[in-house]
């Protein structure tokens, strides 16, 4: 899909045309440069891969200075491919902005989900205990209870939801509309909630 790398910037409201606050999440999407084009002659696929934010050689490797020395345009920090691009009518070190977007569209944001570091089964998984407090339950409100494995198969099976890691994964958030875009600075205005952190990059696609 056609689409921008930008990053997250926080969280506000607006007014829809029938004057109900809605929540929405603002996002400043580009602008990207065009680090690579490829083609199914070189890469075997096409798409275009985009290059956000800038960043200084002393925290750039040598090999990836020379890729986008090559490309025209400065070190980038975020790198991402995108496909379903018109690829004739662009060419490398082109920048292209939030301007492909227009009110109204429906988008899909990947982003990262904040880490929560190592949570019980009730914060990861919504368990609500085991039973009530009486009887000498003081202590297992909020264990996960019995692993169902007794004499067969002497084992936890796997993918049983017990405690864990949880948060800092990829996460897809689909079919948001875009309420408002401010072109001059690069902002997405949309409609509901986005994964991960004010300051995140982000993957916007339409």
């Amino acid at each position: 899909m056609a689409g921008l790398i930008g990053k997250k910037i926080g969280m506000t409201s607006a007014y829809d045309a029938k004057g109900k606050l809605i929540p929405c999440t603002v996002l400043e999407v580009g602008p990207c440069f065009v680090t690579q084009i490829k083609t199914i002659e070189k890469d075997g696929y096409s798409a275009l891969q985009l290059g956000y934010q800038e960043k200084k050689d002393k925290h750039t490797t040598g090999a990836l200075q020379g890729h986008f020395k090559k490309a025209g345009t400065k070190n980038m920090r975020k790198v991402q491919e995108f496909k379903k691009f018109e690829l004739q009518s662009i060419s490398l070190g082109q920048e292209i902005n939030v301007s492909i977007f227009e009110e109204g569209d429906y988008i899909d944001v990947t982003g990262t989900s904040k880490g929560k570091g190592f949570q019980g089964v009730v914060k990861r998984h919504g368990f609500s205990g085991v039973g009530g407090s009486t009887h000498g339950q003081h202590d297992r409100q909020r264990a996960p209870g019995s692993l169902g494995a007794s004499s067969w198969p002497s084992r936890v099976f796997k993918g049983m939801r017990m405690a864990g890691q949880t948060g800092n994964a990829t996460v897809k958030a689909t079919n948001l509309e875009v309420v408002k875009i401010i072109t001059d600075k690069n902002l997405l205005i949309i409609k509901g909630s986005i994964p991960g952190f004010n300051g995140s990059f982000i993957k916007v696609e339409k």
